[in-house]
């Protein structure tokens, strides 16, 4: 069975490329707002279901935020495929900090892992949220 995200009702939230920018669990500031610490954010969900959904071919995209958690599954699987060789917990941060920093393609550009999935950033200032 897929798992969808339970964040469905995305009323009053920005989105970047049809992607809602949903509130996470962080101190760091960023285009996201602030979510309560006590529940589970789209990142926590993307965690969650990471190994049952990863094993599916088809996803039926139900709302924005089944949009984000295609994504992030993604991102957890190219996270888990750079830590595959680090042998030790510094080397494994290394990595994952070396990954969090490296240029990310926008929709639209070359090397975008899901094109039609997204909408085209409508300006710069959205293509760099």
């Amino acid at each position: 069975m897929v798992y969808h995200s339970s964040f469905v009702d995305d009323t009053g939230i920005t989105k970047a490329c049809g992607c809602p920018l949903l509130p996470l669990k962080t101190h760091i500031r960023g285009p996201a707002p602030a979510f309560d610490q006590d529940k589970a954010d789209i990142v926590d969900e993307a965690i969650t279901f990471f190994r049952a959904n990863v094993f599916f071919k088809n996803f039926n995209v139900k709302s924005p935020a089944d949009k984000l958690l295609i994504y992030l599954t993604f991102y957890i699987n190219i996270a888990l495929k750079r830590l595959e060789g680090c042998r030790t917990l510094a080397v494994g941060t290394k990595a994952i900090i070396n990954l969090g920093l490296e240029k990310v393609p926008v929709p639209g550009e070359p090397g975008f892992p899901f094109p039609g999935l997204f909408t085209l950033p409508q300006s710069q200032e959205e293509a760099g949220i």
